[in-house]
């Protein structure tokens, strides 16, 4: 496969599976970074780096070790027993990451486009069914057709409010008092990246076997420096609408609004997309999960997994992620930690192999 090509996957699956329901609405954003004012944009910039790191060495462990599902991944990561405690709290959060997926959908349609719930749910069912039902090329394929359209029109509406219209008729309001403890803005960051990697794992490391160990590495490390762009230029189109956004479920779609109609009914779509492509990714690493438990078909357990996520989605959208979302960070910590931990590990063992390679060669001369 061309060796572009395969970047550009790696890039669209990066950037598919953390640009998601939280990162669309603007509401990551505003609690991560712009709520901690100036030094936010630090943060950003912090986020960008950790995200190329990240990216880069789970891509260099997963061909270094031939590991291509997350389950491989955590077990080497951690061994065979924290790895199976740590994959069944992952796979639990999968499961209940589908729910809060759905819920979503149903709230964009019952309060941006009003229409029922129940539409946006069984609507976003039908559509993770009809991507996933060929496995791991339907993930694949799903991420290439919609992550491109996602991020063009996101880059199209945060980039115009951050940079191309005045201030004043942006409503910009130049008096804001960050929280008291700004000095957490670092340890906010890393929160951030933690729990986005985590799920951004499952699905990079179905990559490893497109290519070569060098084009995975930089295909994922672009795609974590593409990543912290969008993150930047989100903090800067949010910050122009301080401290009004703070107030908002989704303030994205506030800062749109501002923009034109036309321009809020655009980012609608993108926060439907962004909501999809997320419950493509949980419900992917939980039907292959459950598929290799219970020894059922793979599409069998990704139409069970999607029906019994129903019920919980029927639930409020907010609640569900207040609930699940802190829990996953503690989660994405320990797992970015591993990580890093493996992979120093692993280079120091190789510079060491051939460095006395090197010194034994000389001696021989």
């Amino acid at each position: 496969m061309n060796s572009v090509k395969i970047k550009l996957m790696l890039v669209m699956g990066y950037l598919g599976a953390v640009i998601g329901a939280g990162f669309a609405s603007g509401q990551e954003i505003v609690q991560f970074f712009v709520a901690y004012g100036d030094y936010g944009m630090k943060g950003c910039i912090v986020a960008a780096v950790l995200f190329a790191v990240c990216g880069a060495m789970l891509l260099y462990l997963a061909h270094r070790w031939q590991v291509s599902n997350y389950q491989g991944m955590l077990h080497r990561m951690m061994g065979e027993r924290v790895g199976v405690v740590v994959d069944f709290l992952l796979a639990v959060f999968l499961f209940l990451g589908i729910s809060t997926m759905l819920s979503a959908s149903g709230a964009v349609f019952y309060e941006h486009l009003y229409l029922p719930k129940n539409l946006g749910i069984f609507l976003a069912y039908i559509m993770v069914v009809a991507f996933l039902l060929t496995g791991k090329r339907g993930l694949i394929t799903s991420y290439n057709l919609l992550v491109p359209v996602k991020i063009i029109l996101l880059l199209l509406i945060s980039g115009y409010a951050a940079f191309c219209v005045e201030g004043q008729a942006m409503e910009v309001y130049t008096t804001f008092i960050g929280p008291d403890e700004t000095r957490f803005w670092l340890l906010s960051s890393l929160l951030y990246v933690a729990y986005n990697f985590s799920l951004a794992m499952v699905v990079l490391s179905e990559y490893q076997t497109l290519g070569g160990r060098g084009d995975g590495i930089t295909g994922a490390a672009w795609g974590g420096l593409i990543l912290g762009v969008l993150v930047l230029v989100n903090y800067i189109a949010l910050s122009r609408f301080l401290p009004v956004v703070m107030h908002y479920e989704v303030p994205m779609l506030y800062v749109a609004g501002k923009i034109s109609l036309p321009a809020k009914h655009i980012y609608t779509l993108v926060l439907w997309v962004g909501i999809l492509t997320t419950a493509i990714a949980n419900a992917y690493g939980f039907a292959q999960r459950f598929a290799g438990f219970t020894g059922l078909s793979y599409r069998i357990c990704l139409v069970l997994c999607m029906t019994l996520a129903l019920p919980v989605s029927m639930r409020s959208f907010s609640s569900l992620v207040s609930k699940i979302y802190p829990i996953f960070g503690i989660l994405g910590i320990l797992i970015i930690t591993m990580l890093m931990y493996r992979t120093t590990k692993d280079i120091a063992v190789e510079l060491y192999y051939y460095m006395m390679q090197y010194i034994t060669g000389r001696k021989e001369a």
